[in-house]
């Protein structure tokens, strides 16, 4: 049930866009072992000047390109965080040619009373989920 957000500068094609919700997806379900079809994905485009991601310190060049993964997620382990972050920065480059240094992932920790799907209801707490 991660929710991805995605931060990109506008610019990508219509087919380049579904290809980086397509990897994120098939990455996010075989790494957290997530159901077929919990799909929740969103893309905000931004102009150049709106987003001033720096290195941190650590000595790397960002582009244009650069594309920040932001998941909202059930706590997840270390090594599920680990290969996930590997997994999809791996794909991205290998599949799409995105630069390794211009990929940023966050992962947000919360739980299932935190969800909300319809009706006002906590589904995970109520048992439809």
């Amino acid at each position: 049930m991660p929710l991805i957000k995605i931060d990109m500068i506008r610019g990508r094609t219509k087919e380049e866009i579904k290809a980086i919700l397509d990897i994120s997806y098939h990455v996010m379900l075989e790494t957290f072992n997530a159901p077929d079809g919990d799909r929740y994905q969103i893309v905000n485009q931004h102009e150049d000047y709106e987003m001033q991601i720096l290195d941190t310190g650590l000595g790397i060049e960002r582009s244009d390109q650069v594309i920040i993964f932001t998941l909202v997620t059930r706590p997840r382990t270390q090594n599920q965080k680990t290969e996930f972050y590997s997994k999809l920065v791996g794909k991205l480059n290998a599949e799409l040619g995105i630069r390794t240094e211009d990929i940023m992932i966050s992962l947000v920790e919360n739980t299932d009373e935190d969800w909300s799907f319809f009706n006002g209801k906590a589904q995970f707490l109520t048992g439809d989920l």
